[in-house]
């Protein structure tokens, strides 16, 4: 999928399926399309990832036809800039709690190039922009999604107030940050955690924008919450399939062989 059939997804809540890629090599791309992603989930928040390897990968996705989303290190008018001008699809900036910040990068997705004095005024209301302005920035950021990064209990409370602007494509509930915020670490089953990822997902599917998560965790959760209409599943990575699956084989080929193998498995937390 383009980020054009992505958003359309969004809007008529239909699923989209993607993973999250750490890889720069630009086979993966080739390789990755075997699975049917529609997008991939690229983060430089906790990734550490060179600006042009990044680049590089928006741009091999992109000849797929597999759109790159783009998770940039903070809610940063600049980083959400640089990396749509990568070639990323779109963009998710963590942790975003305000008002504030979500207007921070509405000015840089949806305003692109405009930038200072003129910029702030568009935004708090006190400039309005021509005809020729609005039709110049809609065609110059045509397809450019922006997608809020719900982590922490503050955010799902305020969640009618973040979502308020039109500019807003879609949310990302972080499952890991946000069970620790509520001060239940990763206990993806309690009910209150159910109840605050419950009301993240009406409050999208009321605006027809699209909403999921980046879960590695149990597989029978992610299908629970797409049933209660989550429309964005991204399940597991790269790395973490690599780090679990190459740890499975490696402790059963020791147990084979009578030497001492890990109790745990192998895990990934992004």
């Amino acid at each position: 999928m383009n980020q054009y059939e992505l958003k359309k997804a969004f809007l008529e809540n239909r699923r989209v399926y993607g993973t999250l890629v750490a890889s720069p090599s630009p086979k993966w791309a080739a390789e990755i399309e075997k699975t049917g992603v529609d997008f991939v989930f690229i983060d430089s928040e906790h990734m550490p990832m060179d600006p042009q390897a990044r680049a590089w990968m928006c741009q091999c996705f992109r000849a797929k036809n597999i759109a790159p989303i783009v998770r940039i290190p903070c809610c940063s008018a600049h980083e959400a800039f640089a990396a749509i001008e990568a070639g990323a699809a779109g963009i998710i900036s963590p942790y975003l709690e305000t008002a504030v910040e979500i207007r921070t990068l509405i000015g840089a997705v949806k305003y692109r190039p405009l930038k200072g004095e003129r910029l702030r005024g568009v935004l708090d209301g006190s400039v309005a922009l021509t005809g020729k302005e609005k039709a110049f920035f809609k065609t110059y950021n045509d397809g450019c999604l922006l997608m809020l990064n719900i982590e922490s209990r503050f955010a799902v409370d305020h969640i009618d107030e973040l979502l308020a602007n039109p500019a807003v494509d879609a949310v990302f509930i972080g499952p890991h940050d946000l069970s620790i915020n509520m001060g239940i670490p990763e206990e993806y089953g309690h009910p209150e955690f159910e109840a605050y990822v419950e009301k993240v997902i009406t409050a999208c599917v009321t605006r027809k924008i699209g909403v999921g998560n980046h879960f590695s965790g149990d597989i029978e959760k992610q299908i629970q919450w797409a049933k209660k209409g989550m429309n964005i599943v991204v399940w597991n990575s790269d790395v973490g399939r690599f780090v679990r699956g190459i740890g499975d084989d490696f402790r059963y080929v020791k147990e084979a062989l009578g030497e001492e193998a890990r109790d745990k498995k192998a895990d990934v937390t992004i």
